[in-house]
């Protein structure tokens, strides 16, 4: 069996958290190999499965980056599958999530057709605390930055970050800040083919406004921890819940039985220590198999069934 691991120019040879699994899928009988998404020399039909990983320069690409998805998904088996990719490349999805039941960080939506001005940009931003701006299309917390909504710099600062987005067509997010990333941090848990494997915890990565990143993404500091049964309830929510929406919307045909082959469900807290979703990975996610026990095992086992 023929598996590709998609990834960007930018590392063609994977991200070190997913390296490892070339040779966890060589032992298990198959030819391996880490392709570039956007190589046009690349005869996808030639793989049995294609499995999506370190794509993580799509979020300035999106259309180009469907399309690659949508030509994959014609000639071979694309993981996840493709309307999995159109509806979580696309914040937008958090509002369906919050819409159907699931908690989620409050989130104020600029569209860019709203043509908003610096004057309706800073009404509508908090009026106290801190709050995150971010683009609707990212990945690996590029074009995220944190401000201070009591003072005028940073706010001026927030006005001007929101524009840049704007101009450029790009819908824009606007969350409060909560203080438990701080003091408690932000939980991953990662399921594989449908079974919690592994939690891990997220050191806060936002101190300022945003400056730019040198790379594709921002670095993440991460360490293992054994997640709380209220935690996991959640995270079995959300993802229950993006299967009905994912089946609904895809008229009940496009999306597999099978349960999705990874989802990294990243929860924090609220004001009252209840868990809420900050993000639900299914595309391009970091899974952080070196951190779970097993977990890169039941990773390469689980991509060895799919490609049969």
């Amino acid at each position: 069996m023929r598996i590709a691991l998609a990834t960007c120019a930018a590392l063609p040879e994977l991200d070190a958290d997913d390296t490892p699994l070339l040779a966890a899928l060589a032992e298990r009988g198959a030819d391996v190999a880490a392709v570039v998404w956007d190589d046009a020399s690349v005869d996808w039909s030639s793989f049995d499965l294609v499995v999506v990983r370190s794509t993580w320069d799509y979020a300035q690409r999106r259309p180009e980056f469907l399309a690659w998805a949508a030509a994959v998904s014609e000639v071979t088996r694309l993981v996840n599958p493709l309307p999995v990719i159109r509806w979580n490349t696309d914040k937008h999805y958090l509002r369906e999530l919050e819409q159907a039941g699931v908690p989620v960080v409050p989130t104020i939506w600029l569209e860019p057709e709203r043509h908003l001005s610096s004057r309706a940009l800073h009404t509508r931003f908090p009026a106290g605390g801190e709050f995150v701006i971010k683009p609707a299309v990212s990945a690996g917390s590029v074009d995220t930055g944190r401000y201070t909504a009591i003072d005028a710099n940073s706010r001026g600062l927030a006005i001007g970050h929101a524009k840049r987005l704007l101009g450029a067509e790009r819908t824009v997010m606007v969350q409060r800040y909560l203080t438990s990333v701080d003091t408690v941090g932000e939980r991953a848990h990662i399921f594989i083919a449908g079974e919690y494997s592994h939690s891990v915890l997220k050191g806060a990565m936002l101190d300022g406004p945003d400056v730019g990143v040198d790379g594709v993404y921002k670095e993440e500091r991460m360490s293992a921890i054994t997640a709380s049964e209220a935690e996991l309830d959640t995270a079995r929510q959300v993802i229950r819940t993006a299967r009905t929406l994912l089946t609904d919307s895809a008229g009940g045909g496009e999306v597999a039985p099978e349960p999705f082959l990874y989802a990294r469900v990243d929860l924090v807290s609220d004001e009252h220590d209840n868990p809420v979703l900050m993000e639900l990975e299914m595309v391009e996610p970091s899974l952080f198999t070196s951190l779970g026990s097993g977990a890169l095992d039941r990773f390469a086992d689980a991509i060895v069934a799919r490609a049969r």
